[in-house]
Order: structure tokens, then sequence, then C-alpha cells
């Protein structure tokens, strides 16, 4: 039942006390903003980090050229290393755990692609049919490359909806349409998004490998091969990157510890270090979040005991007219947690609020989308109310068990 005069009481407490109140107050305010804004930033820097492996696949291997460092079997160091498509049937014949496998050849910027009185300066780049998995390319129209294409080697083209937007105006659609690469003439078979908008992917058209070996003069060489694992462990992933290693060290007469010889990239090692990374991170938010907090709570348990001391003859009298120590211990806790409650909903709204400002405002590679987690917002404020709870129950049973006689004769 709502007792005004008991609250009226405890509204005129707090204004005889105000600065005290105030600072009390900031400090659990402020240790629940800094929950949210810490929490919120965790998760922000997590969706940026995230997003950038989101790009590609988190269970891939990566390999790339390199130059040698080392002598090695009588030759000298400096020789550059230079894959072809017998590594790719080589990896893909012989070892085991690979899922997808892609190797790529790159002709960079510069290229003119054009259809009809439309040009654009787009990169060109030659793939296997399972690149399109690896890179998590999302075909909108017609299909992607496929095996046909490459063993046929197929003027066939994939572009970007950039690429598309650039060369067909009004609307037209550019399936089963020629646009001229670099003057030779190539059938469009699909258009592309890149759900992630990166521009390396957007500003490019995708072709067979082995036609763009053939048609741009590469021979048989290859810039780079990815293949993935599957669900293999991180130390299954570094099993097999070793594998991969060991055979093309030996193929191409490098030692297998030279590693300028060949540059890997194995993304299920790096994913496995961020997420233990940020599992970290998330602990220590925590610690300081939660630490903030109690530093605030027990404000309010301090001035609850000042409060009690100040008002010593007053229990005293309520007492001796036939107060309750119950209704003593509900007097000193409603108040503690009208401290704590409106303190901490103040800091829950700023940080929330701060959190969408950050969002709109800031969207960088590794930085996107801070917000709060629900649950955490939720939790914070049954944490406080809980808290708040406790801060005025150690005063209040402290003034209930004041005897009236003691508490009169209190100076």
């Amino acid at each position: 039942m709502f007792d005004l005069d008991k609250w009226q009481e405890i509204f005129s407490t707090i204004e005889k006390n105000k600065l005290r109140t105030f600072l009390t107050g900031f400090s659990v305010a402020w240790g629940i903003f800094m929950l949210i804004i810490l929490q919120g930033s965790g998760i922000g820097l997590q969706n940026g980090v995230s997003n950038e492996f989101r790009s590609s696949a988190t269970n891939a291997i990566w390999m790339w050229n390199g130059q040698t460092s080392k002598a090695h079997a009588g030759m000298k160091p400096g020789r550059n290393i230079q894959m072809t498509n017998e590594d790719y049937e080589y990896i893909a014949q012989t070892v085991k755990g690979v899922e997808l496998i892609s190797s790529r050849y790159q002709i960079w910027s510069g290229n003119t692609v054009s259809y009809k009185n439309e040009y654009g300066s787009f990169s060109i780049r030659g793939i296997h049919p399972d690149y399109a998995t690896v890179e998590k390319l999302t075909v909108t129209e017609g299909r992607f490359i496929n095996e046909k294409d490459q063993i046929e080697t197929r003027k066939s083209v994939i572009i970007s909806t950039m690429v598309k937007e650039a060369l067909f105006k009004n609307g037209e659609s550019a399936l089963d349409k020629y646009v001229q690469v670099n003057g030779i003439p190539f059938k469009v078979v699909g258009v592309f998004a890149d759900d992630d908008g990166r521009d390396d992917n957007m500003q490019l058209v995708y072709v067979p490998i082995g036609t763009a070996q053939k048609v741009f003069g590469a021979g048989r060489n290859v810039q780079g091969i990815v293949v993935t694992v599957g669900d293999a462990s991180p130390e299954e992933a570094g099993l097999i990157e070793d594998e991969i290693k060991s055979k093309l060290a030996a193929r191409h007469h490098f030692d297998v510890t030279d590693e300028r010889a060949m540059f890997f990239w194995n993304s299920v090692e790096e994913f496995q270090k961020f997420k233990k990374l940020f599992a970290s991170i998330s602990m220590f938010i925590w610690v300081i979040g939660i630490g903030t907090i109690i530093a605030g709570v027990v404000g309010v348990s301090n001035i609850m005991m000042i409060v009690v001391k100040d008002r010593t003859k007053e229990i005293g009298i309520r007492k001796a007219l036939g107060a309750t120590p119950g209704s003593i211990i509900g007097l000193i806790m409603q108040e503690a947690i009208l401290i704590t409650g409106f303190a901490g909903y103040i800091g829950l709204v700023l940080g929330v609020g701060l959190l969408e400002l950050i969002s709109k405002s800031i969207d960088t590679p590794f930085f996107k989308q801070p917000e709060v987690n629900i649950q955490i917002a939720v939790g914070a404020t049954l944490l406080l109310v809980v808290a708040g709870a406790l801060a005025g129950f150690i005063p209040a049973r402290r003034a209930a068990s004041i005897k009236p006689i003691e508490a009169l004769r209190d100076e």
C-alpha cells in the first residue's frame, strides 16, 4: 500500500543532503554508464573485426608466391617462387581435409571494360568456381563461373552490381550481353553482389582462370591458391597448412622454414585468436564495469550509515512511539533503492543515448554498430535494484537495533 508520509520523509531527507546524495547517485550512474559504454564499444569492436572475417570464409588457408630468403640445395636465396596450375591440381588430389579449392590470377586496375558507349576501368580476376563460396559472393542474376567455363576456357564473365550500373543504363539487363574486356568480347553470365560492400570485390569482374591465363598471356601461372578445410579445428587446420607447405617446398625446391618463399594465412587460427581475445576483453569489461558499480553501491551504503547516525534521535523517538523494526528497515532500504534505482536509470539512458550517437557517426572497418545487449541492460538494472537493497540493509539493521533510551541520549 502506498504510504505518502513515508515518501515525503524520504524526499525531505534527500533534500537536506543534496550534495551528498548527488555525489552518491553520480557514482552509481557513472558505474552503469561506463558498463553500458564499455559493453557497447566491445560489441562494436567485435562487430568490426567479425565483419572483416565475414568477408571471406573463416575456415580458409591462403597461399601466395614469394621470394626465397634462404639458400637451399645449392641454390642461392632471392629466387622467385611461381605457383602453377599443376600446384593447384596436386594440392586438390593429394591433401586430405581440403573441402574447396581455387587458384587466382589477377590483372590489376587499368583494364578497360566497355559496353556500347559506356566504359569503366576495373580489375580482372581469374578464378575457379569454388571461389564464390570462399569470398562469400552472392549471385543476384544469372550464375557464377562453372566447371564447364573453366574446362572449355569460355570467354564468360560475371560482373559486380557496381560494374553493371556503370555499363548498363536505364535498367537494361546485362545477362547474355557481350562486354569488351581490354578489347576482347566476353559474355556476361551473371551479376554478383558483395554483402560487405568491399571495393576490391565490387570494382572487378570474374572470368575462368584458364581463360584469363590464355587471353592475357599468363601461361599456366597463378598468383595464389586458397583452400577451405571444412569444420577442422585450429590444430587440424595447422596440420593441413604444414602439409601443403611441405609439399610445395618439395615441388619448388625451397627450405620449408623459409617464411618468405611463400606467404600463408590461416584464417582458422586467426579467427580463433580473435575469439579468445574478445573473450578476454569481454571479461575485462565486466570486471571494470561491475567494479565501478560496486564502488557506487558502497558509497550508497556509507551515506545510509551517515543518514542513520544523523537521525539516531529521530529513530529513537519513532521506536518509543511504537515503530516496529520492520518499518525502520523499510524506510532506510526504500531510500537506498530510490537513490540507486534512479541514478542507475539515468546512467542507463545516457549510456544507450551515447551509443546510438556513436553508432550513427562512427562506422569504420574495425568498429561497427556499437549496441547494447538488452539482456545486459535489464540485468544491470536488476543488479542495481538488488545492490541498492543490500546497500541499505546493513545500516537499516543497525537503525532497527537501536534502543529508544540509547537513541534519545545520543549527542
